[in-house]
C-alpha cells in the first residue's frame, strides 16, 4: 500500500455538530465514586446538561462530591429508589454502581421512564442483563452500555478493516492484553468483593477486550464456552503492601482464560488478568483467510492504543505486512466525553443507542459462560431468549 494511501488514515475526520444549548438534559448521577468523577468531569463540558440529583448509599458521599465538583444545587439522595421517585422532570441517569447494583437501578430508573447511560460491565449475570433488557423494552427508552473505547478513532479502524473484506472470512479471535499487577484496590474493595463486585478481572477489563473483538467482527452470538478462571493472586495477602486483610474480602476472579465457540465458524481464544507473572498475554489477532490483523497489547484496551495496527497479507505470492498509521483525533475532547456526548445527542434527538444492549448481551453471556464452565468444570452451552 502506498504511503500517500496510508497517510489519508492518520487524521479522523469527524466533525462535531453544534450543541443546541436552549435543549437542556437534566441528568442525575446514580453511585459517586471514582468512575462518577469521569462523567461528572466531562458532563461540566457540555453547555447542554445540568446535573441536577446525586445519589449514593455512604452518607455524605454525594454532598462531598458535588461540593467538590462545584454542584452545590444538585439534589442529594440515599438511593436510587428515593432519587428516581423525586426527580419529576429527569431525562437521564448515568449509572455509577459497583457492578452488582447495575441491574437493580437500570431497571428502576427504565421502568420511571429515564434513559439510562450504564457503565459496563453490563451486569453481573446473564439473568440479570436479560432482566434489564425487558425493562428497556416495555419503557420505549434509551439504554446505553459505557464503552468509551468504541469512540476511538484508532479502535473504529479495526472495525473497517474487517468489514472493508481486507482480511477475508475472519476465522479466529485472539484476545490478549491484561495487567502485570493491577488489582483495582485503590479505589476501595467494592471492585473485589463478591457482594458488591460480583465479577472480577474478566467483567471489569475483560468486557472491553470482548467488545472490541466482538464489535469489530458485527458481533456474532457464541454458541459453547469452555472457561477458567483463578484468584491465585488476589487471596495472598503478601500482594497487598500494607493492607493484607484485602486478601479474606477477595472473592472474585483475578485472571480468566475461554475457548468460545461463535456463529459464523469463528473461534475466540480469550484470556485476560488483573495480576500475572508476565507482561502481556499478547497481542489481540483477528485471523482471515486473507489475511490477518495484530492489535498492539494495552493493559485493558479501556482506551486507545499508542502502537500502529499491522496488516499481514500474502501478495503475489509473497508474504507481506504493512503498518497502519495511528489516527490524529481531530477532537481535542476524551473518549468519556465522546461516550457522554453520544448518548445525550442521542437523548435530545430520538437517536439510537450508540453501543446497545442488543450487541452487549452476546458479551454478557460470555462473562456468564466463562464463570458458569469454571464452576461446573466443562463446557457450557450458551442460551440467550428472545426478548
Amino acid at each position: 500500500m502506498s504511503d500517500a494511501r496510508l497517510d489519508e488514515f492518520k487524521f479522523s475526520h469527524d466533525e462535531e455538530n453544534a450543541i443546541d444549548v436552549n435543549h437542556r438534559v437534566a441528568v442525575a448521577i446514580i453511585g459517586t465514586g471514582w468512575i462518577a468523577e469521569a462523567h461528572i468531569e466531562e458532563y461540566l463540558k457540555m453547555p447542554d446538561v445540568d446535573v441536577v440529583a446525586l445519589a449514593d448509599l455512604v452518607p455524605g458521599k454525594a454532598a462531598a462530591f458535588a461540593k467538590k465538583y462545584g454542584v452545590e444545587n444538585a439534589r442529594i439522595y440515599q438511593s436510587d429508589v428515593e432519587l428516581l421517585e423525586a426527580e419529576k422532570n429527569l431525562d437521564a441517569v448515568s449509572i455509577c454502581t459497583y457492578n452488582c447494583q447495575h441491574a437493580a437501578c437500570a431497571i428502576h430508573a427504565l421502568e420511571r421512564g429515564i434513559n439510562v447511560m450504564l457503565e459496563k460491565p453490563f451486569t453481573v449475570t446473564l439473568e440479570e442483563a436479560l432482566e434489564v433488557m425487558k425493562a428497556e423494552k416495555k419503557s420505549g427508552k434509551l439504554l446505553t452500555i459505557g464503552f468509551q473505547p468504541r469512540m476511538g478513532e484508532n479502535m473504529k479502524m479495526i472495525k473497517k478493516i474487517v468489514e472493508s473484506g481486507e482480511l477475508g472470512k475472519i476465522y479466529y479471535l485472539q484476545a490478549g492484553g491484561g495487567r502485570r499487577k493491577g488489582i483495582p484496590t485503590p479505589f476501595g474493595t467494592t471492585f473485589i468483593e463478591k457482594e458488591t463486585g460480583g465479577i472480577g478481572a474478566v467483567g471489569d477489563i475483560g468486557s472491553y477486550s470482548l467488545d472490541m473483538l466482538l464489535n469489530a467482527v458485527g458481533y456474532p452470538k457464541p454458541l459453547t464456552v469452555t472457561g477458567y478462571t483463578s484468584s491465585y493472586f488476589g487471596t495472598n495477602p503478601d500482594y497487598y503492601k500494607g493492607h493484607p486483610e484485602y486478601a479474606s474480602l477477595f472473592g472474585v476472579d483475578d485472571f480468566a482464560a475461554a475457548f468460545v465457540r461463535l456463529e459464523g465458524d469463528i473461534i475466540l481464544d480469550f484470556r485476560i488478568s488483573w495480576a500475572m507473572h508476565m507482561d502481556t498475554a499478547g497481542d489481540a489477532l483477528i485471523l482471515g483467510t486473507k489475511g490477518g490483523l495484530r492489535i498492539p497489547s494495552t493493559e485493558c484496551w479501556n482506551g486507545e492504543f499508542d502502537k500502529p495496527l499491522t496488516v499481514y497479507k500474502e501478495v503475489a505470492g509473497e508474504q507481506i505486512s504493512y503498518e497502519i498509521p495511528l489516527i490524529q483525533d481531530s477532537q481535542d475532547v476524551s473518549l468519556f466525553y465522546k461516550k457522554l456526548r453520544s448518548f445525550i445527542d442521542a437523548v435530545k434527538n430520538g437517536g439510537k443507542a450508540p453501543v446497545p444492549s442488543s450487541q452487549i448481551i452476546y458479551n454478557q453471556a460470555i462473562i456468564d459462560g466463562i464463570c458458569r464452565s469454571a464452576k461446573e468444570g466443562h463446557e457450557v452451552e450458551i442460551e440467550i431468549p428472545e426478548i
